[in-house]
């Protein structure tokens, strides 16, 4: 029996891109995947996840990982496709990818749902499933429950880390993690978002870039 577990890093943040991840691999390596610690990338340190990351990547039979920057998210948000849909679409992607190299085995597929309404995602997901006949479970906290998703998650959580280095070293400032909820990013966000606006780092759609444009459009008006 083959799995595929799929998994995201990045759905909240104002800043960065979103990653999605799916891995395929057998019980064998499932089991080894136990026994080397590999757990929901959120239980682990930067460090024990980039170790976890090359033996799951070298251990399992496939690997796939999607990248979707702000400018999609925005892009995708303008025609009416919110996170919840644009995630479904980015995991078909990945599980139509490896359903192939699963070359005609039997496979079980496990997705992390990011939806509160699993049976509306799903069926969701399956309009872009190539396959309609693999076996597909989505599930609440399958980066928990699943190996297999929580080396999708792993993989995941490492590629935004390092995707958020790179846009930090290229723009040669600290927004932190990118997080509203980051007094850091904030901060970044209040004073450099005129600045780097034309680099494509923000969710414009967001609610938080809504707001601090509805600020300083509120300032000129009083300044006036």
């Amino acid at each position: 029996m083959l799995i595929i577990g799929v998994d995201d890093s990045g759905r909240g943040p104002v800043i960065g891109p979103m990653i999605l991840a799916g891995v395929l691999i057998d019980e064998d390596t499932e089991e080894e995947f136990r026994k080397l610690g590999v757990k929901d990338s959120k239980a682990l340190t930067a460090r024990k996840r980039e170790e976890l990351e090359k033996e799951i990547k070298k251990r399992a039979i496939a690997y796939e990982v999607t990248i979707t920057h702000p400018s999609e998210i925005d892009g995708r948000a303008s025609v009416g496709l919110n996170l919840n849909k644009i995630e479904a679409i980015k995991s078909a992607e990945i599980i139509n990818k490896l359903a192939k190299k699963a070359k005609s085995k039997e496979v079980n597929i496990v997705i992390d749902c990011p939806s509160t309404n699993r049976e509306a995602w799903k069926n969701y997901l399956m309009k872009h499933i190539e396959n309609k006949e693999l076996p597909i479970s989505c599930e609440h906290k399958a980066d928990v429950n699943h190996i297999a998703c929580s080396a999708a998650s792993v993989i995941a959580k490492t590629k935004r880390d390092a995707e958020i280095a790179g846009l930090k070293k290229k723009i040669g400032k600290d927004f932190g993690s990118g997080y509203p909820s980051d007094p850091l990013t904030i901060e970044f966000l209040k004073k450099y978002f005129k600045e780097h606006q034309k680099d494509g780092i923000f969710r414009e759609t967001w609610g938080t870039v809504a707001n601090h444009k509805k600020e300083k459009a509120q300032k000129k008006i009083e300044d006036y």
